[in-house]
């Protein structure tokens, strides 16, 4: 199945790049790197990645592993994730990093996609 890049204005000069619908989504997330190991919050996630809110955000093209729970589920999610957006204050918007999943599995990105569907159905 081919993925299909999708790209909206949100503001005059921004354009959005994400490839899967998002949700807003606060939940504790653990991530390391080679050398240390983070605890911080999500801002949004979708099938596709994860945004985390941090002032010490990696660098672009960092790999890292995460592992977060779902609200309503007891299960961890655990997948690799690239950094591939990066902001340290220095630019307009969140302060974070947006990370892409790498090789997440089936049933985790199944069980994401039914929270967004039911977060949306709530909405």
């Amino acid at each position: 199945m081919a993925k299909v890049s999708v790209e909206i204005e949100d503001e005059p000069g921004s354009i959005d790049r994400r490839r899967f619908d998002r949700a807003d989504l606060v939940v504790n997330i653990e991530y390391s790197t080679v050398d240390d190991l983070f605890t911080e919050f999500t801002r949004d996630i979708n099938e596709g990645g994860v945004f985390i809110e941090t002032e010490s955000p990696q660098e672009i093209g960092t790999m890292i592993d995460l592992q977060f729970v779902l609200p309503g589920s007891g299960d961890p999610i655990k997948a690799p994730g690239m950094v591939v957006r990066s902001n340290d204050g220095s630019e307009p918007g969140p302060v974070g990093m947006a990370v892409e999943f790498e090789n997440l599995p089936g049933e985790a990105r199944e069980r994401i996609n039914e929270l967004i569907r039911s977060m949306r159905a709530e909405g």
